[in-house]
């Protein structure tokens, strides 16, 4: 008797393991094969903070999950569920259940390769970055003039202008806008070499002293030698104590500039208004790129006072006022009339 229910107990305890390892199997089959064979590419957004559930509603409705209860089951088995991160992400429906998981614990989220020209200003990145879907526009521009944000990446001015280091920058959705500054604030702080700051130093110039100069001189234009003979033209002129004189600090102080710069607006009392004002302006006035900064701390050696638009991208350089009237009337006045 004892013998038989021996052999009863031995057969059920056979007959269950059969029936965990087939369904482990089946299990182990579902996590690794594709959740569908007809190949698609879709983007889901998963919300910061929404519980797994939640997750698993998105992909589904998106069509990527055969089984969701299943989906679910495997997610708290392997401790998925409690990782996910929040973004934008690509997914193929040829993707394995565990493949999906993976790349959303990973956080392997859709990036977004923006260009932001040297020389941009922080309300067009705005606007750019608006356009593209990464950032509200306003938003950025509130959190980029936070004085205690501005603090916690080491910014002494009131604003986060000149910091926002210029590049083609791989950003995602789920950054946000206090993500993007900072990822374009360290971008600056990496090219900005302790090297590069004790130069300053030697030219008598603050970190923000020298962006301020070095947009200055981004706004100005010209090709890339140039550089270096417009940044002695600015630092002659305050070595003597004279007035930058710089068309582009007016412009940036002119709410929707129609491309017009006229002499009642050189003749306004503003802050950036280096006509009226000596010295640098309060701020940067544009986000300027590597071969700005490094003209603003290694002028030429030359005595350049002046310097005119030949309107063909280059500029006329003088050392005195005689001269630069005369270039004034070959390539400006002459033109106009």
């Amino acid at each position: 008797m004892t013998r038989r229910r021996f052999k009863i107990l031995g057969a059920t305890g056979v007959t269950c393991a059969m029936v965990v390892s087939l369904l482990c199997l089946i299990f182990f089959n579902y996590a690794s094969s594709p959740i569908d064979f007809k190949y698609r590419e879709l983007t889901v957004e998963i919300p910061r903070g929404i519980p797994f559930a939640q997750t698993a509603d998105i992909l589904d409705e998106a069509g990527l999950l055969r089984h969701k209860k299943r989906f679910c089951l495997l997610a708290a088995v392997t401790g998925a569920s409690k990782r996910i991160k929040a973004g934008e992400y690509d997914l193929r429906s040829s993707m394995s259940p565990m493949a999906v998981l993976e790349k959303l614990v990973k956080g392997k989220v859709k990036g977004y390769q923006i260009f932001i020209p040297e020389g941009f200003t922080l309300r067009r990145i705005a606007t750019r970055l608006e356009n593209q879907g990464l950032a509200d526009r306003e938003t950025f521009i509130s959190l980029a003039s936070d004085s205690r944000f501005l603090s916690s990446l080491g910014i002494e001015g009131e604003s986060a202008e000149g910091y926002l280091f210029p590049d083609t920058h791989t950003l995602n959705k789920s950054m946000g806008e206090e993500g993007i500054i900072r990822f374009m604030v360290r971008q600056f702080r990496k090219v900005m070499t302790p090297d590069m700051l004790e130069r300053a130093d030697e030219l008598g110039l603050t970190e923000d002293e020298l962006v301020i100069l070095a947009s200055i001189i981004e706004k100005e234009g010209g090709p890339k030698e140039e550089k270096p003979m417009i940044s002695a033209v600015f630092h002659n002129r305050l070595k003597k104590g004279m007035r930058l004189q710089s068309d582009s600090t007016v412009i940036y102080d002119i709410e929707d500039f129609d491309g017009n710069l006229r002499r009642t607006d050189l003749e306004k009392e503003t802050p950036y208004n280096t006509y009226r004002i000596k010295g640098l302006p309060p701020g940067p006035i544009c986000n300027p790129g590597l071969d700005s900064i490094e003209a603003a701390l290694y002028p030429a050696p030359v005595d350049f006072l002046y310097f005119v638009s030949k309107n063909n991208g280059s500029h006329h350089f003088s050392s005195n006022l005689t001269d630069h009237n005369a270039a004034v009337l070959k390539y400006q006045i002459k033109r106009e009339k």
